[in-house]
């Protein structure tokens, strides 16, 4: 640890600023309170520095499969990845694996609304009984989560049930047409595994799982 703090931004030498902004001589912090300030500015010195490391090995990882889907192209007319610009390419051996994968950000307009009523009605009509499990997970697929949102996964989910009733289907229909499309994001994901016959495992960049 060093015994003089090093000048930050337009903090004047010999000084240090508090959470307030205030500006305090170095004589009257407590020595813990600079032990701890040292040590909170050089990790994050070190993680801006792998922040830096994870954007421009993300950038060249992208540039570098959209580089081989492009020679492949160009010498061999083969096209290198599969429905909305998903990529999966593997190590001959079969133990590495890197994905490009595109998720979409989804969210629903108005017609959701028309879908929930034609549902509320359905459910009106229905007895109880055999239906009381289905309606128990409409219900829940409509309900706000703790962030205030509806769940996508949920809502589409729906979809999944074959139930031969027009109103069910004109209320899933309903949801089709609520459907946004808000953004697009590509993903680079790394997969692992010891031998072919193993499940995938991914290789972790996020600081929390690591």
């Amino acid at each position: 640890m060093t015994d003089t703090p090093q000048p930050v931004d337009d903090v004047p030498e010999g000084y240090m600023k508090d959470a307030y902004g205030r500006l305090v001589p170095f004589a009257q912090v407590k020595p813990q309170n600079l032990l701890e300030d040292e040590l909170v500015r050089a990790i994050h010195a070190q993680a801006n520095l792998l922040a830096r490391e994870l954007a421009e090995f993300k950038k060249r990882g992208f540039s570098e499969v959209s580089a081989l889907q492009s020679l492949l192209h160009e010498k061999y007319h083969a096209k290198l990845g599969g429905p909305k610009g998903n990529t999966t390419l593997s190590s001959y051996d079969g133990r590495l694996r890197v994905s490009v994968c595109m998720g979409e950000n989804i969210s629903f307009g108005p017609e959701l609304q028309v879908a929930k009523s034609l549902l509320d009605e359905l459910f009106e009509e229905w007895a109880e009984g055999a239906n009381a499990n289905l309606k128990t997970i409409v219900m829940e697929a409509f309900d706000v989560g703790k962030e205030g949102k509806l769940s996508v996964t949920k809502i589409l989910g729906l979809r999944r049930h074959n139930i031969d009733e027009p109103q069910w289907k004109q209320a899933m229909d309903a949801i089709a047409d609520s459907i946004r499309i808000d953004s697009t994001k590509a993903y680079l994901r790394l997969h692992v595994r010891e031998t072919p016959e193993q499940s995938w495992q991914m290789l972790s960049l996020d600081l929390a799982k690591a």
